[in-house]
């Protein structure tokens, strides 16, 4: 289903913008991407006691198995080695 989004020319849109009004409803946000940030699927085998360890810990802090493997290797990779990524994070 296609949106229908107003059509502003640049000139209008600036000014709302500079002007301090939303400019929300002018952008077609269905295909935005956060560069740096494209998803890739990898599959990785884990021994079963890591697997019970990374468990307890998301159980803990209340996230899932998957967002605390990302959020650590975030962390390890941010704190001891220097990360590229594309889009300057």
């Amino acid at each position: 289903m296609k949106e229908n989004y107003m059509k502003t020319t640049a000139s209008e849109f600036e000014k709302k913008f500079d002007n301090g009004e939303s400019v929300i409803n002018e952008l077609d946000l269905s295909k935005a991407r956060r560069p740096g940030e494209e998803q890739k699927r990898v599959n990785v085998d884990f021994p079963v006691w890591m697997i019970a360890a990374l468990d307890r810990e998301a159980k803990r802090i209340g996230v899932t198995r998957q967002s605390i493997i990302k959020m650590w290797l975030a962390e390890h990779l941010r704190g001891t080695h220097q990360v590229n990524r594309p889009g300057g994070g």
